[in-house]
């Protein structure tokens, strides 16, 4: 009875079977989705139509731009090269509870796949030879369905797929037949690295590093990759925007990381770039403070750094603001010589010019203006890594610190995205920092800005998040309804 139901069911919504169904006790394979569409265990065009056009793998990325990168990847490899791509493994908080997955950088950027446990494997003989994670109808249960076979050929456009338990079989003949093989060192995996055939390339001097390749392919980002960067930058400057007149009322700092990601992530965000930096009074002075369980008191300035990840693509934004709604004299003071730096730091963001170059013009100006200040003794310049121990940026893209191989005396180009982070670093204990006056123990401080290179200079990505003093203090001396209601007019004010 319960299973000639279960038939009538299916057929009366017109569903086919693919998942399992528990009725009266009874357990049948049913794996199914309404209208025919299939589950691959991430978004596609029939499943997510409001997320993806027609001819896109990822949002914002169509089949043919991840072909035209496999082509790139292979024109710029040494001949009869094999390139080895591992996805990211599925880390585990306990025996039985994950973490949030995130995909590799590089296996993303190649495959569109979002999904752990599969090996692409690219050589100019084969194209794009995707092994899957063999399906396991209990996880299927538990976890949902996942990209197989025949969701490589189909949806991500492989040239070949093979189940990842046919591997050890298929691999180790197309490793025999390259002259050198290319993997990325930092997130290998053992599943093919324990082949006797790359253990042998390996011995043989065949096996180097892919990320150097990797990393110049992702340093200039394509027009589809810039709308998805303005995008992410968008949602976490609205988000911080409005976290910023939360503080003036809620003064815990874990109110606050509350607040900024459930802003993101109902902007679209699907998650936070990295752990939000919240720290209030000298909290904030501690460079990647992530403890955020303190409250800040009245008075102090409160340091937030903060990015979301919006369809693989990461943003990253930094404000210092005081949200009593006034700057004290030492705080003005230390905060305009880092807005200054900041400014002048994003003016020579231009063709040509190298993240070194820019670096070295920010140490400049704060050496000065710290001695100025009284903070650094003229002469004992090489204590200012003990105010800023940081560079003034970094590239961003897929990751927080994308394309980390390349040199920093590399000339920028029109597509590529850096940050611009002056900030000084001051501990409240005098034994760290024995030069600088009291008035400035326990403040920290970075203004932190997202930058496009252009063909002719830059484009700040994050220009709509006030930084001035004027209207740090405008922002938080206005009221709930007056802010809400002014908000809009603020913010093309000051961008």
């Amino acid at each position: 009875m319960a299973a000639r139901l279960l038939r009538r069911t299916l057929r009366a919504t017109e569903v086919a079977p693919r998942f399992l169904f528990a009725s009266h006790g009874l357990i049948q394979r049913a794996a199914y989705t309404s209208g025919g569409i299939v589950d691959i265990g991430q978004p596609t065009p029939q499943s997510h139509p409001e997320l993806l056009a027609d001819g896109e793998i990822t949002p914002g990325i169509t089949n043919e731009e991840y072909i035209s990168r496999r082509k790139k990847l292979l024109e710029v490899l040494p001949e009869k090269s094999l390139a080895i791509i591992a996805s990211a493994d599925q880390q585990m908080m306990t025996d039985v509870v994950p973490y949030p997955f995130r995909q590799n950088g590089d296996y993303l950027y190649i495959t569109g796949c979002t999904q752990p446990g599969g090996i692409a494997v690219l050589s100019e003989e084969t194209g794009l030879c995707m092994f899957m994670p063999d399906k396991n109808k209990e996880d299927v249960v538990w976890q949902g369905q996942t990209a197989g076979v025949e969701a490589a050929v189909e949806f991500f456009k492989a040239d070949k797929a093979f189940p990842l338990s046919q591997m050890q079989k298929i691999l180790p003949e197309m490793i025999e037949r390259s002259k050198g093989i290319y993997h990325n060192v930092k997130t290998s995996s053992s599943s093919y690295k324990n082949l006797d055939a790359f253990r042998r390339a390996s011995l043989n001097n065949k096996v180097k590093d892919l990320t150097c390749y990797t990393d110049e392919l992702r340093w200039i980002k394509s027009k589809s990759e810039i709308k998805l960067m303005r995008e992410s930058a968008s949602i976490v400057s609205q988000s911080l925007l409005q976290t910023m007149l939360l503080s003036r009322t809620h003064r815990e700092e874990s109110q606050l990381a509350a607040k900024i990601e459930y802003e993101c992530k109902m902007r679209g965000a699907q998650r936070m770039a990295f752990h939000p930096v919240v720290g209030g009074g000298a909290n904030g002075s501690v460079i990647h403070y992530s403890r955020n369980d303190s409250k800040i008191k009245t008075g102090d300035l409160l340091l937030m750094d903060v990015g979301c990840e919006y369809h693989g693509y990461l943003s990253d934004l930094t404000r210092t603001w005081p949200p009593c709604g006034r700057f004290s004299p030492a705080q003005e003071e230390l905060y305009s010589l880092i807005l200054e730096t900041n400014k002048e730091c994003i003016k020579l963001c231009k063709p040509g010019t190298s993240i070194n170059e820019i670096h070295n013009h920010s140490v400049k100006m704060l050496i000065k203006g710290f001695q100025e200040l009284g903070i650094l003794e003229k002469g004992k310049s090489i204590q200012y890594n003990y105010l800023n121990p940081t560079a003034i940026g970094h590239s961003l893209g897929m990751d927080i610190h994308d394309s980390v191989t390349l040199p920093k005396d590399k000339p920028l180009e029109p597509g590529v995205v850096i940050t611009i982070e002056p900030g000084v670093y001051i501990p409240p204990s005098p034994v760290l920092n024995e030069r600088a006056p009291g008035r400035f123990r326990g403040i920290g401080i970075r203004i932190e800005d997202e930058v496009l290179v252009t063909e002719d200079g830059h484009e700040v990505l994050t220009a709509s998040v006030p930084k001035e003093i004027p209207h740090l203090t405008t922002l938080m001396s206005m009221g709930g309804e007056s802010a809400a209601a002014d908000g809009h007019e603020l913010r093309a004010a000051w961008s």
